[in-house]
């Protein structure tokens, strides 16, 4: 870490707990400690001693155009001089609610919040407001925020530092949770027939990319849609991260597939907070004021988040940046199998469009079990192999990376060079 990095961080630690923010900053989980951005423009970021660095987190999903670009920061300065939060009903979300109600077929209503753990936290509770039951089913290795009745077997941060449940739960919260592994249906079915008539709903991350990046089984949420509408239980899709980065209407359209509810955040803030959730009316209309089931929030529909949103969604509305973001996965993907592979590393090189992710393992990934056989300590000592040669990636082996309309081909041809360099350090 260089000087102003390191003072920085050496003050942060007296005055935040373990100096950052959100847990995976730290470093913990590859070595050493934090660089302190300075910028961020385009494909880069630049750390406050002025080192310029290709950056493959995107601010955990939300830099799908690159950072700062002139559409989404135009329409923040525009909207700031307009106000920058009102507490009562503005044009724009209006807007907003209509534009993710006409691209998402699963959604006819939907409730602006203020993060991903905002939205399924709402989501798992007025899915047991509707349903009149208590049970909620989530799978092993799938993060949905740090919601108290979800944060068992979670992914992200909490895999990192080895504690899939936190302290500070207690164990009443999560006595209506039910963990199943990922992709197995027959441990759905089993969890149905145990609790009959008592699951509210079943909730899951489409594609898992939290626990690094793993993919549904052909079938898997087919089986998934079919057992919930044979229970009377509701579908909640978790499109928090995958929602507008697979495709303008997310995991499900692109694949299909109808769920209950579904959770937004990341994009649709175009890089500010922001968090959704929404389906059918039915279920929708059981939210205060028109129901019982209570949800609020003083800046939900904030102006700067909603203008960066629309600005962000106008500018992916066309499809055209998915076809170039899939161009430009797939030349990663193969890169960086091949300079791997080519060190004699085993690897496996995951990716959907524009998210992919590494796992130093020869065996197939499916599941979190599998993906806990990745060698942490080969990713730390190859995450700062890249560092040093100017690529950031994800600071924790079971964190997903991200591309943008802002990589270039020359982007992605230093990445893999950077990889190749990186494996003859290793």
């Amino acid at each position: 870490m260089t000087k102003q990095s390191q003072l920085l961080f050496e003050t942060a630690l007296n005055h935040i707990p373990g100096g950052v923010n959100s847990p995976v900053r730290a470093f913990r989980a590859v070595g050493g400690s934090p660089f302190f951005v300075s910028e961020a423009k385009g494909s880069r970021i630049r750390d406050v001693d002025g080192n310029e660095r290709i950056d493959y987190v995107g601010t955990w999903g939300p830099a799908i155009l690159g950072h700062a670009p002139e559409t989404v920061v135009s329409a923040i300065r525009s909207a700031a001089e307009r106000g920058t939060s009102f507490g009562i009903p503005h044009p724009q979300e209006v807007e907003m609610a209509r534009l993710l109600c006409d691209r998402l077929p699963s959604v006819q209503k939907v409730r602006m919040c203020n993060s991903g753990t905002e939205a399924t936290m709402s989501a798992v509770r007025l899915a047991r407001g509707f349903t009149q039951r208590d049970k909620i089913v989530k799978f092993a290795g799938c993060y949905h925020g740090h919601v108290d009745s979800l944060l068992v077997k979670a992914g992200s941060g909490a895999l990192t530092f080895g504690q899939p449940d936190s302290a500070g739960v207690p164990k009443a919260f999560t006595q209506h949770t039910i963990v199943l592994p990922f992709n197995d249906p027959e441990a759905v079915d089993s969890a149905f027939e145990a609790n009959p008539g008592q699951i509210a709903g079943v909730i899951l991350e489409p594609v898992p990319a939290n626990a690094g990046l793993y993919l549904p089984q052909p079938g898997f949420l087919e089986h998934l849609r079919d057992i919930t509408t044979q229970h009377e239980s509701l579908l909640i899709f978790d499109e928090v991260m995958t929602g507008f980065r697979l495709g303008f209407g997310g995991y499900q359209e692109q694949f299909g597939i109808r769920p209950d509810l579904s959770c937004f955040g990341k994009i649709i803030g175009g890089g500010l907070p922001v968090g959704a959730f929404g389906g059918r009316s039915e279920i929708m209309d059981c939210l205060a004021p028109e129901g019982e089931v209570y949800q609020a929030g003083t800046l939900s529909g904030n102006p700067l988040a909603i203008a960066a949103g629309l600005a962000a969604l106008n500018a992916l509305a066309d499809g055209s940046c998915y076809q170039k973001l899939e161009s430009k996965g797939q030349q990663m993907e193969q890169g960086l199998k091949k300079a791997i592979r080519d060190a004699g590393q085993a690897v496996q090189v995951h990716r959907i469009g524009s998210m992919f992710c590494l796992f130093f393992t020869d065996r197939p990934i499916s599941n979190l079990a599998d993906a806990m056989t990745t060698d942490r300590d080969k990713y730390a000592r190859f995450f700062h192999g890249m560092l040093s040669n100017g690529v950031f990636l994800a600071p924790s082996p079971f964190e997903t990376h991200f591309l943008s309309t802002a990589h270039s081909d020359q982007d992605v041809q230093l990445t893999i060079a950077a990889a190749q360099q990186a494996m003859k350090e290793l």
